[in-house]
C-alpha cells in the first residue's frame, strides 16, 4: 500500500532514531554521534555511527546506511509497510488499512504456501516415524532415551527411502512446482525432475518462534554421508537469525537461555526439565543469535561440546554477548562431551549443580589463553601477562576493569600495581583499546575507479551540501540535479535542493522516499561520505571547489557528447560551458570553520 509522505514523515519523526536503535544495539555516545557495533555484520571495533540530529545510521564497516524505517526493515528482515506499522504502533500512529500491490501479495501468497507445504511435509514425516518403514527411526530416537512426549513436542519425523515419494506427496496435496523449488527440500535437476532431498533420515523440524515449520534437519540411518544434512536457507529461513528450541525455550521461566550446538542436545535438556535450552542450528553464535536471545533474556549460559570445536564456539560467542550488553557465564560438562552425555551419565540434578557453578566467561577466556603458555617459565609467564593485560583493556567501563583486574591478579598471583602500570603503558602506546573503526577513504579520482570517482565525488557533494546547506545558495546558479548522473542521484539531489530552498534539510526524510531495501541504504549512503581529514579552513574551502567542479565537468562533458553533432548551435554551448567552468573556479566560497564530525 502507499501512504502518503507526510504520513510516512510523522511516524519517522515520532520514533527518534537513537531511542530505537539503543533497544537493538548498545550504543556510546562520541562526539556529536553515537557508535556501537554494526548488527548487520561481525566486528570487533564499533563502526556503527547513529547521528541524531540528521535521524540516520551509517556502518563505516559495511556501508549500510538508513533512517529508523530502514534500519528496522534491514534488522527484522520486514517490508517498508511492516516496518512502518512497528513503528507506528510504537509511537501510538494509527495507519490506514494495508492495501497490497499485486508484487507484495504475491509475495505473501508464496511464503504463506510455502509454509503451509513445510506444515504439510512436517505431518508426513511425523506419520512416517510411526510406520512400520520409520522403525530404526523410531528405535534410533528411543534409544537415544526420548520418550513419545518429547517425540511429539518437537515433532521428530522420519524420511522413508525413495527417490521422490515426499515431491509426489506434496504434489497430491496441491502443491505446484513453483512452492516446491522455493522450499529447498529438493533436488532440481532438468532430466530427472524434481527429487527429495532427504531419505532415509531421523527427521528434526526447525521452526520459528511462532512454531512454525521453516526447514528441516536429517540425521542418516546406517552409513551415509554427511551425517546430518539440513535444508538451506530460504525466503524464510535465515540460519543465522533462527534458534532451535526458541519457539519453546522462549516461554520458559528459568530466567535464561541455554545456548548449545546440536538438535539431540536441545532436545535432551527439555527432557530433563531444562526447556530454556535451544540450539544453534550447527553453525557459530552470530550477531543475529545475539539479538534474538536478547529480545527473550537477560542472561544467556554458553554450552557447547567440551571438544576444540565447542571451546572456538564459546570464545565467539563470549565477545557477541559481552558487547550486547547481554550477562553470560560458561557451563563446565567435563569429563563429558556434551549435555546429552552429561545428563545420561549424571542426570538433571548434577547439570542443575553446573549451572549453578556457571563460570565467568572472562575468566573462561584467560584460562583458554592460559593453554598456550608455560607459567612455570619467566618468560611464559611475562607474555601471558602482556595478553591478560591487553584482554583488560577492552572493558570500557573502569570500575568493571579494575574488578576484574584485582580478580585476576588474586588467581595468577600477579603484583595488582604492576599489572596497573603495564595497562597505563599498553593504553599509552594504543595497544588492545576498543578503538572506533576509522571510516574507509572516500578520496576521488582513484586510478582503480573505472569512472574517475565521480560517484564518490557527488557523494561528497551531497553530503557537504546537506551539512552546509547555505553553501548551495551561493552555487545554486551553476548546479542543479540534472548535473548528477544516475536515478537515484539525480533524485536525491532534486529533493535536497527543494528542502534547501525551503530551509527544511532533513535527509532521513529523503531516505523515505524510497521503498526499495538497496535504493534506501545506497541513499542513506549519499549523507555518510567522508573526506580525508582537512586540517584547515582553506583546505577545506579547495577540496569543496575541486569536487565541485569535478562534478559539473563531468555533467558538461556528458552532455557534450550526446549533443548532436550537427547541431550549429554546438560550438556557442562549449564556449558557454567553459565560461561556466571558469567563473566556478573564480568563485569564493567560504565555507565554516568546522564542518560536522562523522
Amino acid at each position: 500500500m502507499y501512504y502518503p509522505d507526510n504520513l510516512v514523515e510523522e511516524v519517522r519523526t515520532r520514533n527518534d532514531i537513537v531511542d530505537v536503535i539503543s533497544s537493538y544495539v548498545r550504543l556510546q555516545k562520541k562526539g556529536s554521534n553515537h557508535f556501537g557495533l554494526c548488527p548487520f555484520h561481525n566486528e570487533k571495533s564499533p563502526s556503527f555511527s547513529v547521528n541524531q540530529a540528521r535521524q540516520m545510521y551509517h556502518c563505516f564497516g559495511c556501508g549500510k546506511s538508513g533512517n529508523v524505517i530502514t534500519f528496522i526493515m534491514e534488522y527484522e528482515n520486514y517490508t517498508f509497510q511492516e516496518a512502518l506499522k512497528l513503528l507506528a504502533d510504537r509511537a501510538g500512529v494509527t495507519l490506514p488499512e494495508i492495501e497490497y500491490s499485486a508484487r507484495d501479495r504475491e509475495r505473501d501468497n508464496l511464503k504463506a504456501r510455502i509454509l503451509e507445504a513445510y506444515k504439510e511435509a512436517g505431518k508426513y514425516y511425523y506419520y512416517q516415524l510411526r510406520s512400520e518403514a520409520g522403525k530404526r527411526a523410531y528405535e534410533y530416537f528411543t534409544g537415544r532415551g526420548l520418550s513419545d512426549d518429547t517425540l511429539k513436542k518437537f515433532g521428530l519425523g522420519y524420511a522413508v527411502t525413495g527417490r521422490n515419494l515426499m515431491y509426489r506427496y506434496l504434489k497430491s496435496k496441491g502443491y505446484d512446482d513453483n512452492v516446491l523449488k522455493e522450499m529447498h527440500i529438493f533436488y532440481v535437476n532438468e532430466r530427472e525432475g524434481m527429487t527429495d532431498m532427504f531419505w532415509n533420515r531421523a527427521i528434526f523440524p526447525i521452526m520459528d518462534v511462532n512454531h512454525r515449520i521453516i526447514a528441516f534437519g536429517g540425521r542418516v540411518m546406517g552409513k551415509g554421508e554427511p551425517k546430518y544434512l539440513n535444508s538451506p536457507e530460504t525466503m524464510i529461513f535465515d540460519k543465522g537469525r533462527n534458534l532451535y528450541g526458541l519457539n519453546h525455550a522462549r516461554t520458559s521461566r528459568k530466567g535464561n537461555i541455554i545456548v548449545c550446538e546440536g538438535y539431540m542436545d536441545v532436545i535432551s535438556l527439555h527432557q530433563a526439565g531444562f526447556d530454556q535450552a535451544v540450539g544453534s542450528l550447527g553453525t557459530a553464535l552470530t550477531s543475529g543469535h545475539v539479538n534474538l536471545l536478547k529480545r527473550y533474556t537477560d542472561n544467556v549460559l554458553l554450552c557447547y561440546d567440551n571438544d576444540e570445536a565447542g571451546k572456538k564456539a564459546n570464545l565467539r560467542a563470549i565477545p557477541l554477548l559481552r558487547a550486547a550488553g547481554i550477562p553470560t557465564k560458561v557451563l563446565d560438562l567435563s569429563p563429558y562431551k556434551d549435555p546429552d552425555e552429561f545428563l545420561k551419565e549424571l542426570g538433571p540434578e548434577e547439570f542443575e549443580k553446573r549451572i549453578e557453578n556457571a563460570g565467568n566467561p572472562f575468566y573462561y577466556e584467560v584460562g583458554v589463553l592460559e593453554t598456550g603458555y608455560d607459567l612455570n617459565d619467566p618468560d611464559g609467564r611475562t607474555r601471558f601477562t602482556g595478553e591478560v593485560a591487553k584482554m583488560l583493556l577492552k572493558f570500557e567501563d573502569a570500575i568493571e576493569r579494575d574488578n576484574y583486574l584485582e580478580g585476576i591478579c588474586k588467581r595468577y598471583r600477579i603484583n595488582a600495581d604492576n599489572m596497573r602500570k603495564l595497562l597505563a603503558k599498553l593504553a599509552a602506546r594504543g595497544e588492545g583499546l576498543p578503538e572506533y573503526e576509522k571510516p574507509r577513504s572516500t578520496s576521488y579520482g582513484s586510478k582503480k575507479d573505472p569512472e574517475g570517482g565521480i560517484k564518490k565525488a557527488q557523494r561528497l557533494l551531497l553530503t557537504w551540501l546537506c551539512e552546509e546547506p547555505e553553501i548551495y545558495k551561493k552555487i545554486s546558479r551553476y548546479l542543479s540535479s540534472d548535473d548528477f548522473s544516475g536515478d537515484i542521484y539525480r533524485t536525491v539531489a532534486q529533493i535536497l535542493f527543494e528542502q534547501i530552498n525551503e530551509g527544511k534539510v532533513n535527509p532521513a526524510g529523503i531516505i523515505s522516499r524510497f521503498t526499495n531495501e538497496e535504493e534506501q541504504s545506497e541513499v542513506g549512503s549519499l549523507f555518510n561520505t567522508k573526506l580525508d581529514k582537512l586540517n584547515t579552513k582553506a583546505e577545506k574551502e579547495k577540496a569543496f571547489k575541486d569536487i565541485l567542479l569535478k562534478v559539473k565537468t563531468h555533467s558538461l562533458d556528458l552532455k557534450a557528447r550526446e549533443a548532436d553533432p550537427t547541431d550549429i548551435d554546438l560550438i556557442s554551448t562549449v564556449l558557454e560551458n567553459k565560461k561556466i567552468l571558469r567563473e566556478l573556479g573564480e568563485l569564493q566560497i567560504e565555507l565554516s570553520e568546522d564542518t560536522e564530525e562523522q
